[in-house]
């Protein structure tokens, strides 16, 4: 049985982690860079381990400093959360070697879906559809252009060993080719060490949908319905809702089946997404396998009354899901909105600085998944992610009317939000009426940039920001220290708050 959890993470999931870890009376570890010394998901932990300096790659990223805590401590476990080692290979099989229980899918399993060609070539081999291309990478020009040629243009490029957007590029015209291939070649290798590309047919304004799956390591499998994730920009998710609003009861059963054969091609176990495009003619195709917890995992949480981080602990000390696929129903909607510290107007730039003031929404069906509290440290070092917003109602009306009233009530100083940005996008009748697409912020938001759409409850609303940001200014902001507690063997430091 696990005991003790190592969480390799930081931010909002990393508390989101250590708040299941207690509901099940398991010790929650958190570890910090010096960047984060004072953060939330440090202070909500039970034991807290400086890991290295403020940069990622010397401490969220650094898998053997992070395993050799792991057992320097007695940890039983580590979750990996989204992002940073989440998916990589080389370290669940460190972990694998170490005999530490990684909280996730096997090496195996990630790195088969970790490559998207491979990953292409198993769905394809077990009747999951795909989008027509390649299912290997591309050898040449004149591969390249025999693809294109078979499929027809356009065709999207893509880094088969990456995502968001890296190594991405349309293909309109067969002269715009062979520098695409340079291109997306030098950028995918600059991302992720790897220069391959493969192609695959450009689908026209798509719907991106993906289901959440669960399976143990007994053989048993079983899905959690769907997430619309199709608001995003630059292939960036930023809101996502469950169930789809578009999707008749024969769709839904037809790609959950797909997704759940997806997983079982793969031997998979844990929790895991398979992401799906829709086109025009509701025609789906495997887009990816994310073999890891999502960042929108709550809102699938909301309509099922499932636990997913407690279900993935289960799993991952070799428990049977108790779960039985006719016990799932959707029960109501739930939405989630991604608050980022980052200045719309300004092309999204990320917004640095010390939050001076933090009030949270309230009331029914409204929840909070932050990494943010008043005093916390927003550095250039990470994501700009601060929190996110769900809310939940009997249907999507009353989903959509709880998250206007949600953003209206929260209040963030200090750091410059994209917040109003949601204000505009819950008032589009295109979002109200669910026929968005992928392109749906390209195409209708970025165009009224800058500050053309902010209406007069917005401007106000950033006035009294403003006061209220000078009026805290020189507050006394000091946070209550840590107490370093040191042994010969424990080079990291343990922390306790006082």
């Amino acid at each position: 049985m696990i005991k003790k959890i190592l969480i390799a993470n930081r931010g909002e999931i990393a508390v989101r982690i250590a708040k299941a870890c207690h509901e099940m009376n398991m010790t929650s570890v958190a570890v910090y860079s010096e960047a984060d010394k004072y953060s939330l998901h440090v202070r909500v932990a039970d034991e807290a381990y400086h890991i290295g300096n403020s940069a990622a790659s010397e401490s969220y990223l650094d898998g053997d400093k992070i395993i050799e805590l792991a057992k320097n401590i007695g940890a039983d476990a580590i979750h990996p959360g989204y992002g940073f080692l989440s998916e990589n290979s080389a370290f669940i099989k460190k972990c694998e070697t170490a005999e530490i229980i990684f909280i996730g899918p096997s090496s195996k399993s990630v790195e088969m879906m970790g490559n998207k060609t491979t990953a292409r070539t198993i769905m394809k081999q077990n009747k999951v559809p795909i989008v027509p291309g390649s299912t290997e990478g591309i050898k040449s020009y004149d591969d390249a252009k025999n693809i294109c040629l078979e499929i027809g243009l356009p065709v999207m490029l893509k880094a088969a060993s990456g995502g968001g957007g890296k190594g991405m590029r349309k293909i309109d015209k067969i002269e715009e080719l062979k520098d695409a291939i340079d291109r997306a070649k030098n950028e995918a290798k600059k991302a992720f060490g790897d220069d391959s590309v493969y192609i695959e047919k450009f689908v026209e304004n798509p719907k991106h949908i993906e289901v959440q799956i669960l399976a143990d390591k007994h053989g048993n499998y079983l899905h959690l319905f769907e997430r619309d994730c199709s608001i995003q920009r630059r292939h960036q998710k930023v809101v996502e809702e469950a169930p789809a609003f578009t999707l008749t009861d024969e769709l839904r059963a037809k790609v959950t089946t797909a997704a759940v054969n997806a997983a079982k091609a793969c031997n998979y176990y844990n929790a895991g997404t398979i992401e799906f495009l829709f086109d025009q003619k509701e025609s789906f195709y495997f887009l990816e396998m994310n073999t890891r917890l999502q960042v929108e995992h709550p809102v699938t949480e909301m309509i099922t009354g499932i636990d997913l981080v407690k279900e993935q602990i289960k799993i991952a000390q070799g428990d049977k899901l108790t779960i039985k696929q006719e016990d799932l129903k959707i029960i109501g909607h739930a939405i989630e909105c991604r608050i980022y510290a980052e200045d719309v107007d300004a092309n999204f730039a990320p917004s640095t600085g010390k939050i001076l003031h933090h009030r949270l929404p309230s009331g029914p069906g409204i929840r909070v998944d932050r990494g943010i509290d008043i005093h916390s440290d927003v550095s250039v070092y990470y994501d700009p992610m601060l929190s996110k917003v769900i809310t939940y109602g009997k249907d999507r009306e009353e989903a959509i009317s709880r998250m206007k009233r949600a953003l209206a009530e929260y209040q963030i100083v200090g750091v410059i939000t994209n917040i109003h940005a949601f204000q505009w996008i819950l008032n589009n009748p295109i979002f109200l009426e669910g026929s968005f697409d992928i392109n749906f912020l390209d195409n209708k938001f970025i165009n009224l940039l800058p500050g053309k759409w902010k209406t007069e409850i917005v401007d106000e609303f950033e006035n009294v920001a403003i006061i209220l940001a000078a009026l805290l200014k020189d507050k006394d902001s000091k946070t209550k220290p840590f107490k370093r507690e040191c042994s010969p063997n424990n080079k990291w430091g343990k922390n306790t708050y006082e």
